[in-house]
């Protein structure tokens, strides 16, 4: 029996999906959404508020504030909750309802930025109003996620050494690319790692992480419009662009096998089965890390409307499990 006091006390630390039979390549999914607040960015947050609180940054009458697409919100609403704090999240039109939602229950304030900033898009946009809220009032504390190392230390810490653990034997690990604290934690682990590990970024087409153009993306969690200053790409051995379509196209198969995932994930698992057949995989032990569920993208990835007035009606087609499910 679990019994805890304190909701960061539990997460899922070994579970994971063997996604052969649904994509017929061998790949470990790792599960990261079993936990109160819902998302691997549970372990960021309590990692960067504990870091704080121990520097002394936070003390009584502290107001958090952080800029996020959804999942760190989240994360850090219930840690905030749970240790006394005031957090405002800052976050743009792109944000799920649900995670909105969530934050608000927790007792969280969510600023909704409406318009890009002409330089760096809405990310820019979030971090130039949190910078104001910072000058305005020194009461604001800024984590600030996309620079702060407590982001990849915690997976440094947590992650990595949870898959080596289930893996002695890794050949390859497929991390998604959107604040680089997962990819850079899991990659300068496994850089110490006695075994070589193939370490594969898997980012959002139109994210500028890697040096890309800067192009549409409205499925929240991976890619940036301003590239993180945690990342040091001399760690990653490879990068793979997923175009949101693909993404959404692998949530919806892996959801007609009973399994509903986020995007981030959806997007990770597209560019794994990219790979895995462009490589010799008989004897690879290959696993990917799957950062959130799916309930919160039901008015999105998995609403019709959503999907056609952004993607077209075509969205879908080709998918043969989703054929076969609609004509059987």
């Amino acid at each position: 029996m679990t019994v805890i006091s304190d909701p960061t006390d539990f997460n899922e630390e070994e579970l994971y999906v063997d996604l052969e039979s649904i994509f017929g390549h061998s790949l470990f999914l790792k599960c990261e959404g079993f936990n109160f607040a819902g998302s691997i960015k549970l372990k960021a947050a309590t990692e960067m508020v504990e870091a704080a609180e121990w520097q002394g940054l936070l003390r009584r009458g502290s107001i958090l504030v952080e800029s996020s697409s959804g999942n760190l919100g989240v994360a850090l609403s219930m840690v905030a909750a749970s240790k006394g704090y005031r957090f405002l999240c800052v976050t743009d039109s792109r944000c799920n309802l649900a995670s909105r939602r969530l934050m608000e229950a927790l007792g969280s304030r969510v600023h909704i930025i409406a318009e890009p900033a002409a330089d760096g898009g809405f990310l820019g946009a979030r971090l130039a109003l949190v910078r104001e809220l910072c000058a305005s009032d020194d009461r604001y504390v800024w984590l600030n996620q996309y620079a702060n190392p407590g982001n990849w230390k915690a997976h440094y810490r947590t992650t990595a050494p949870e898959i080596a653990r289930q893996f002695p034997k890794l050949d390859v690990l497929f991390v998604g690319a959107g604040t680089t604290g997962t990819l850079m934690g899991c990659a300068r682990f496994f850089r110490e790692w006695p075994r070589p590990v193939h370490i594969v970024a898997v980012d959002s087409a139109g994210s500028v992480t890697f040096g890309g153009a800067p192009g549409r993306r409205m499925i929240p969690g991976l890619g940036t419009s301003v590239r993180p200053a945690l990342l040091d790409e001399s760690y990653v051995d490879e990068v793979i662009s997923v175009e949101e379509a693909d993404t959404i196209r692998s949530c919806h198969r892996l959801a007609r096998r009973g399994f509903l995932f986020g995007g981030s994930t959806g997007t990770v698992v597209s560019g794994a089965m990219r790979w895995l057949p462009e490589h010799d995989e008989r004897d690879l032990t290959a696993v990917a890390i799957a950062p959130d569920l799916g309930e919160r993208y039901l008015d999105t990835i998995y609403q019709t409307n959503w999907l056609q007035d952004l993607y077209g009606d075509d969205v879908l087609a080709g998918d043969e499990l989703i054929a076969g499910f609609l004509t059987d």
